[in-house]
C-alpha cells in the first residue's frame, strides 16, 4: 500500500488474514471452516436483498447458516462465507481516518459474530477484549 494507490483486493485480503490471526482464541476455536472473500462491492442481488440505498452501505456480509441454527441432519450443509467489500471499506476508512487494519478487523469480527448468532453488543465486547 502506498500513499498514491489505494489498497488492492489482495492487500485487503492479507489484512483480513492477519486480522483472523489475532481474533480472540475463544472465538476462533469454534469458527470452523469459513471462506473469506474480498470483492469490490456487493453484487446486485445482495444490494436488492439488503435493500441498500448505495453499494457503499455494506462493508461486509456473512452468508451461511449461523451456528445456533445448524443441524447435523442438514442434507447438504451450506458453505459459510464472509464477504468483505473493498470499496465501501476504503470509503469508510477515508471518512473515519481509522487504521485500515482496525477497520478490516472490526468488519471481520462483526461478520464472524453473525456466524455465531451474536448480538451487536456481544460483538462489541469481543472486539474490545484483548
Amino acid at each position: 500500500m502506498t500513499a498514491q494507490h489505494p489498497p488492492t483486493l489482495a492487500e485487503i485480503e492479507a489484512l483480513a488474514t492477519r486480522a483472523l490471526g489475532v481474533i480472540p482464541r475463544r472465538l476462533k476455536r469454534h469458527l470452523g471452516p469459513v471462506v473469506i472473500r474480498v470483492e469490490e462491492f456487493p453484487d446486485a442481488e445482495t444490494e436488492a436483498e439488503m435493500e441498500l440505498e448505495s453499494p457503499f452501505d455494506l462493508l461486509g456480509l456473512y452468508r451461511g447458516t449461523a451456528l445456533p441454527w445448524k443441524s447435523v441432519s442438514d442434507p447438504r450443509p451450506q458453505l459459510d462465507m464472509i464477504f468483505l467489500y473493498r470499496r465501501p471499506i476504503l470509503d469508510y476508512w477515508c471518512e473515519t481516518r481509522d487504521d485500515l487494519f482496525a477497520v478490516v478487523r472490526h468488519v471481520l469480527i462483526h461478520e464472524i459474530g453473525h456466524h455465531f448468532g451474536f448480538s451487536d453488543a456481544d460483538m462489541e465486547r469481543i472486539e474490545n477484549s484483548p
